[in-house]
């Protein structure tokens, strides 16, 4: 589960209606090799969003019109880009906010380039490992009658009905399918799905799974079954496609 690999040119997108600290931001990613692109404000952010592939946000909390918390949750109903939040507002309640929310990391202002950069890299290996045998070969996945469409990005189930998942349900839905019959632990799944920042709510993978559970219907308990005082297991025999 601690995969290491070469980042790939990721594209960043800073929101953030500070110019300065968007410039430096944005320099710093620059450095380190990554693809930077700058917005001042959400609607700025999701015509950018349209325009390019972006496989991270650094978004802030407090801006004006739409509020970063709000974005995030609209973003997180979706398959979509990575969030990584980085606001003043750095206390522990306003950390589980954010996370509860949607985002993937959480990062206080100011914060040292370094700590950036490391945050960056961690919310990054939550994507599909670079050059992987699953990620560029398999399109779907299929188990009990279900299809997880990795490109796509959506779940059907038996009756050909396109169940919605959270950005959150189908990373975690996905480490585990690509995973079957193996014992994973919650902190194995919550650093496949998720950085460090969330381990201070750690229910958060019991309530990730119960909410899966609910989407997967009456086979969900059967499809994911909890192992007791170890964590979670994938039942379903898995056909790659």
């Amino acid at each position: 589960m601690n995969d290491s690999f070469d980042l790939p040119r990721n594209r960043v997108l800073i929101v953030d209606d500070d110019a300065e600290l968007r410039a430096l931001v944005s320099e710093t990613l620059d450095r380190h090799g990554f693809v930077a692109l700058e917005a001042g404000s959400v609607a700025e952010a999701e015509i950018l969003l349209a325009r390019y592939p972006i496989d991270l946000i650094i978004l802030d909390i407090m801006m004006p019109h739409e509020d970063g918390l709000s974005f995030c949750k609209r973003l997180s109903h979706g398959p979509g880009p990575l969030i990584l939040m980085m606001s003043a507002l750095g206390g522990s309640a306003d950390r589980i906010v954010g996370l509860e929310m949607g985002a993937d990391g959480y990062l206080s202002k100011p914060c040292e380039p370094r700590e950036l950069i490391a945050h960056v890299k961690a919310v990054l290996r939550r994507l599909p490992k670079h050059g992987s045998t699953t990620s560029e070969m398999v399109s779907v996945i299929e188990f009990a009658g279900w299809q997880l469409d990795l490109i796509g990005r959506y779940l059907r189930n038996p009756d050909g009905v396109v169940i919605d998942l959270s950005t959150s349900e189908f990373r975690l839905l996905r480490v585990m399918a690509e995973r079957p019959k193996m014992v994973l632990t919650r902190d194995q799944l919550l650093e496949a799905t998720r950085a460090h920042d969330f381990e201070s709510y750690d229910r958060a993978i019991d309530i990730q799974i119960s909410r899966l559970r609910r989407k997967l219907g009456q086979d969900g308990t059967r499809l994911i079954a909890t192992v007791r005082n170890e964590g979670y297991q994938f039942a379903a025999a898995v056909v790659r496609r």
